[in-house]
């Protein structure tokens, strides 16, 4: 005598569920690779009316209150920030860095490094914040 099972179990699967996991991962990665352009050097930047588009800029200077610099993240003597900021722009076709200095910070502190950027003929875009 044969006996039948009842309760086969279904080969077959849902792929709503994985579309549901892989979308929440794609969501979750774009929201975290926009955040990861920000510097963690932590300074309060000026407040400009007419914000351009941003461009980006292989090379972050950030210049905190107290006149500590800092190259993408990285302390930075003053002596040695000139040629730290050319070592990283020889190989770079766009020749060009932006200045993240605190709305506190001295003024000599942000010409100094302007002025590394006029000797090499670099390009410079100051970072502020849109006024609201």
């Amino acid at each position: 005598m044969k006996i039948q099972r009842r309760n086969k179990a279904n080969p077959e699967f849902s792929l709503a569920a994985m579309t549901d996991v892989i979308l929440l991962m794609l969501i979750f990665f774009m929201i975290t690779s926009s955040a990861a352009n920000q510097s963690a050097i932590d300074v309060n930047l000026p407040k400009a009316g007419a914000v351009d588009d941003n461009i980006p800029n292989p090379v972050i200077v950030s210049i905190k209150p107290d006149g500590s610099y800092f190259v993408d993240d990285n302390p930075v003597n003053k002596g040695e920030l000139e040629q730290i900021i050319v070592d990283k722009l020889t190989n770079q076709a766009n020749k060009s860095f932006t200045i993240r200095a605190d709305e506190n910070t001295m003024h000599k502190d942000v010409v100094f490094a302007m002025e590394i950027a006029e000797k090499h003929k670099f390009n410079i875009a100051i970072a502020t914040v849109k006024d609201k």
